[in-house]
This record gives structure tokens, sequence and C-alpha cells, in this order.
């Protein structure tokens, strides 16, 4: 099976870090967060990616481009221009590296892959989040719902402390950092998908189509379903969520590390 993964936004909202690199390269742990993605996709043995590039498209290209040498101890020999192999720790991925547009949105990103992917269902995410899901059993939970779409439906934690405060009081008696969100479920970004939806639901190029679109259309036809992911997730959207991934990182208990 293979993963789609959507790699070719601006990232205005980490702008401290996308001026200069596309957000799926903003590092945590000193790998690009694009790496982890994809290493939390390979605990479940799929190992090939079709990765739809855009805005400074050309880093991440760079970036695979010297993977192997970057991850191998290596003698070169100058006088003969020649190089020896001693180890790799390389992971065995097929990466396929697709320019799909600066301005291009997502379902038009994923339209433009499309001979990329073939007849076989295949999963399908954003570059800027990580989950402890287990993509073995949203697979087998999308075959068992005989859908076109599976999304996993996640609850947030709240970001802000809460506490009851009537009209009328004056002391705060209990008080909850950061709790739990208020119990509605979105949806965090892990996806399988059937390739029939990209014909029948992605219009034209879809170049102007934002992938939601295309499941707000879906929907309706009752062929969405929700895999309920009731553990770890997070994305990596402004700062905060990016130093946030770094401190469990570093912490050695990062909750998305199966590898």
């Amino acid at each position: 099976m293979k993963a789609v993964i959507f790699a070719g936004g601006y990232g205005t909202r980490l702008s401290e870090e996308t001026s200069i690199r596309p957000k799926p390269m903003v590092e945590v742990g000193g790998q690009p967060i694009l790496w982890h993605i994809m290493k939390i996709y390979s605990v479940y043995g799929i190992d090939e990616f079709i990765i739809c590039c855009g805005y400074k498209g050309y880093i991440i290209k760079e970036y695979f481009a010297n993977y192997f040498l970057h991850r191998s101890d290596v003698t070169f020999n100058l006088r003969y221009n020649s190089m020896d192999i001693h180890q790799d720790e390389v992971d065995p991925w097929k990466v396929t590296l697709i320019d799909t547009g600066e301005s291009t949105l997502t379902a038009g990103r994923l339209k433009q892959v499309q001979s990329y992917i073939g007849n076989e269902t295949f999963c399908l995410t954003y570059g800027d989040g990580v989950s402890d899901i287990d993509i073995g059993e949203t697979i087998k939970y999308h075959h068992k719902e005989n859908c076109l779409v599976t999304l996993t439906a996640v609850q947030p934690p709240g970001r802000f402390g809460t506490f009851p405060l009537g009209p009328d009081d004056q002391r705060i008696t209990s008080f909850r950092e950061k709790p739990q969100g208020d119990g509605a479920w979105v949806n965090g970004g892990f996806f399988v998908v059937e390739p029939q939806v990209i014909d029948d639901y992605i219009k034209d190029d879809g170049a102007n189509t934002m992938w939601e679109t295309v499941l707000e259309a879906v929907a309706p036809d009752g062929q969405l379903a929700a895999y309920r992911h009731h553990g770890f997730w997070h994305p990596m959207d402004t700062i905060r969520d990016r130093n946030t991934l770094e401190k469990l990182w570093a912490s050695g208990e990062a909750p998305w590390k199966a590898w």
C-alpha cells in the first residue's frame, strides 16, 4: 500500500520557520516532521510514499537526494574520486516527489498524483501532524466499513486552563489545566482512501478545491467513515506546537515514536 502526503502548502501560521523551508521540513528532534510521519507509516509496512510538493519543494527533493549519504558511514578517496559505504541506517523507502504547484489546493494536488497511486486503496495524510495511531487498524476498519474514505476522528486537548465562574462568583473553586477538549471530534488527518474518489468527486483538475470540500461531498453519500482514535494526536500549526513536540521528543517519551 502507498501513502500520499500533502507537503506543498505555505504554512503561514508557522512563518518563523516556513519563511526559509516548507512546513514538512521543519525539524523535531533534528529530523523533519515529514520524516516522523513516514516513520509512523513504515512501522506498519507502508514504505512507498508519494509526496505532493509545492512551496519550496526543491528543499524536500534535496533532502531525499542526500538521504542515503547523510545516514551512512563513508570513506571518500579524493585522489580516485571514489566512495566506499561502510554502514548505513537507510530506511527501505521508495519516495516519489511530484511538484504539484505552489498555489494548488489539496484536492488538486491529489489529482495530479493520481497516475502514481494506481487502482489500489491508499493512505493519505498532511505533512504536519503526528500520532500514535494504529495505521493497520485504520486500514482494517476501512475495509470493514466498505466505504470510499475513512478519516481518523480525534479529540484534541484544550489549550488553556478552565474553571467554572458564575455571574456573581468572586472566588474560583476548581481549576483544570489544559483539560480534554469539549468532546467534539475533529479531523485528525490520517485517511484511508479508495482511488475512485479522485474520479468521482474531484472535478476538472481540482486546482481550486480543498480535500475537505471533497469530504463534504462524500459524506452525504454515506461514503465517509470515522475511525475513532483515543490516543495521542498533535498537529504542528504554530511555533508553540513545534516546541511542544520538540519537548516531548527530548524527554525520550514521544508518544508517536513506535520505531
